[in-house]
């Protein structure tokens, strides 16, 4: 007699045998997410078009020249070295697509913009075999590549160029590629940026431009995933009052930079890296712009009470006065302690781990009964633990979770409670002599 075996859900097999079930862990589980992620769409003269391009801090280093066209130190990245200097990773998209390629005879820029024109195919015979020729690809004055082959056929394209494998290969000093040209950047550019990165999973989003229309379409933006759907992170605009949790306002202009709004950069980065057990407040800016840090104890004063994030000067140094948002009007459902950006980071924390630890874990998998309800219960706790471990959240104790079932047998509602532990901002002192 053949021995049962297979799979099972119940206990109610008739014949004897093995019934063993395989499955992965949950992918999601109650811990902290890491925070360092950015998402900025910028103007540049080479790199990928109608794409978002993931950027870690790693790859910046090594390979600037390959992604942006400029190698590491070039002054044209310069703001992006500022937001490297506290984001983790990037997600980039370039607002200038729709250029032209630059060419000549011997191949094309692998991508469109004028940085293209400052490649050179030098074709040379080998030295070794004078049947062969050395083919290089120069960028500006560096050869970033050198190809040993017989005939163009042989060629592979490399990081800069696409080879034109038809040509007929001759002994030249340098043929330039040419014709490059970048594309225009407008409101549509912005859009389209915005709609392929809503997909992604970020800390906080960067609009550097100067114009208040494409702030208000950063901002309705992020109104819109924050509270409509669910997907927290905060924006980082300049001189706008959104009055809004979610945005930050940045007060300061810089005097060296694209735009006046170049500082965005950084302080995007700040507000993705900065953890979130942490305050920015009191940071020292380790950016390289020339920042505008001209104001007055009245007017520093003021920019917080509009909401502004401001960098003043303290000594030889400029930093961070206040880690706060633009939110400038309170209710009683929303008081001053979200003005606190460390406040929302932990909000967001909260907010994102737990929306992912729902959908990956719980959603269409575990039954909406007593013990699956103590199940999520058990994971937000745990969650919530590890918040109190780090000194983000005080005083949480397991009761100020409740989770039970909702209005319908497939809805679940939780009730949670924390304090959100601040770092120390003013010194109030009393000395008695006598």
């Amino acid at each position: 007699m053949a021995l049962g075996g297979g799979t099972w859900v119940a206990q109610n097999k008739v014949l004897p045998g093995a019934y063993i079930n395989f499955q992965s862990l949950a992918a999601a589980s109650a811990t902290l997410s890491d925070r360092g992620y950015a998402a900025i769409a910028l103007a540049t003269d080479w790199g990928a078009s109608d794409k978002i391009v993931e950027v870690t801090s790693g790859d910046f280093q090594k390979y600037s020249q390959q992604i942006f066209g400029y190698s590491y130190d070039n002054e044209a990245l310069k703001p992006l070295r500022d937001l490297f200097a506290n984001a983790k990773t990037v997600y980039f998209y370039r607002l200038n697509s729709g250029g032209t390629k630059a060419s000549c005879t011997y191949a094309t820029a692998k991508y469109e913009g004028v940085r293209g024109n400052d490649l050179t195919i030098v074709i040379a015979k080998n030295v070794d075999n004078t049947d062969m020729y050395d083919v290089s690809t120069v960028l500006g004055t560096s050869t970033v590549e050198t190809q040993t082959v017989s005939t163009a056929k042989e060629l592979v394209d490399n990081d800069y160029v696409v080879f034109d494998t038809g040509a007929d290969l001759a002994v030249t000093a340098g043929t330039p590629l040419e014709g490059g040209e970048n594309g225009s950047t407008d409101g549509e550019s912005h859009q389209k940026f915005l709609d392929l990165i809503e997909k992604y999973s970020f800390n906080a989003i960067g609009c550097v431009s100067t114009e208040d229309t494409i702030k208000k379409l950063y901002v309705n933006f992020c109104k819109r995933l924050r509270d409509e759907m669910g997907i927290k992170f905060q924006c980082v605009v300049q001189d706008y009052a959104a009055d809004y949790e979610g945005v930050v306002n940045v007060k300061n202009e810089v005097s060296d930079g694209e735009t006046t709004a170049d500082l965005v950069y950084w302080v995007t980065g700040v507000i993705a890296g900065t953890a979130v057990n942490k305050s920015a407040l009191n940071k020292v800016y380790d950016g390289e712009y020339t920042v505008n840090v001209d104001y007055t104890q009245s007017q520093l004063e003021a920019a917080i009470k509009a909401g502004e994030f401001v960098l003043h000067q303290v000594g030889d140094d400029i930093r961070v006065l206040m880690d706060i948002n633009s939110l400038t009007t309170t209710s009683d459902t929303k008081g001053d302690v979200f003005k606190d950006n460390q406040t929302i980071r932990v909000c967001d924390q909260i907010g994102n781990d737990i929306a992912v630890l729902f959908n990956e874990k719980y959603l269409g998998v575990v039954p909406n009964d007593e013990s699956g309800r103590i199940s999520l219960w058990s994971d937000i706790v745990s969650h919530h633990n590890q918040l109190q471990t780090i000194r983000a959240i005080e005083g949480f104790e397991d009761t100020d979770v409740v989770v039970e079932q909702g209005l319908t047998k497939k809805a679940v509602v939780v009730t949670d409670a924390i304090t959100v532990v601040n770092t120390m901002e003013k010194l109030y002192m009393t000395v008695t002599i006598s």
